[in-house]
Formats: structure tokens, sequence, C-alpha cells
């Protein structure tokens, strides 16, 4: 059971933290979905991804570190993109979403203290997306 996570992949839910940008980096991802469709190897997906940021002006980080806040660990992993330096996202090439898909884009977020993830597949048909919000997130302000 996953605790302390909202998601959604509702495209006009304007109620989430960061949606402009949210809805940017979706808008980029269907673009690429739709251009070169389903079936390839994720990292095909990360780079047609990137270019398409660069083409709208969209200012992204690509596998930025995700440095874990336990002391005793001290775990370490990349998140595919760090988008505005405010959303991060984690690209996948499968069948379906499961419960470790999510629960690594949630270790992620609160690893970094990020409000909100994106979460998508190009694995299917069509293209699936899930906003994460991290419910432990802390404001720096």
């Amino acid at each position: 059971m996953i605790l302390n996570v909202m998601t959604s992949n509702n495209h006009i839910a304007a109620e989430y933290p960061h949606f402009e940008l949210t809805d940017k980096i979706i808008k980029c991802a269907k673009e690429v979905h739709k251009r070169i469709g389903n079936g390839f190897h994720e990292v095909v997906y990360k780079r047609s991804l990137a270019h398409e940021f660069f083409f709208q002006n969209i200012p992204f980080e690509r596998e930025t570190d995700m440095v874990g806040n336990n002391r005793e660990i001290g775990l370490t992993d990349c998140a595919d993109f760090l988008v505005n330096g405010k959303v991060m996202v984690e690209l996948k090439s499968i069948m379906q979403f499961d419960d470790a898909h999510l629960t690594q884009t949630i270790d992620y977020l609160e690893a970094s203290n990020l409000e909100v993830g994106l979460l998508i597949n190009f694995g299917g048909k069509y293209l699936d997306f899930k906003r994460v919000i991290n419910m432990k997130y802390h404001s720096q302000s």
C-alpha cells in the first residue's frame, strides 16, 4: 500500500502544484509519442523528450542525482529529468505502471524534497502519465 502520495492522469487538473509546467511537459511527451510511437527502449524516449524540451525552450537537466536523505544508507540514484528545477520526470517504456514504479518516483521526490513529479510511460498504444505529489514536501521559503 502506498501512503503519502496523490496521483492523477487528469490532464486538466489545474489544482496541482506547478500545473502549467507539468502541462507543458505532458504536451511535449505526447508530441514525442505521436511522432515515434511505442515499442522503443526507454533511452529513445529520453533523447527525443530532451530534444522536445530544447525546442520548446523548457529548461531541464538530464539524469539528475537524487541524493537519499537516509544517513545510514547514503542513497544516490538518478531521475531521468529535472525540469526547471521544480518537476522531477521519470520515464518508462513498459506495458503498464505498477506499484514499484510509483514507489521509485515517490522516493526520488522525497529524497530531493521536490513537490511534484511526473511518471510517464511511452510503452502503450497511448501515452500514460501520472502526476505525483510529495505529501512530505517541506517548502524552503
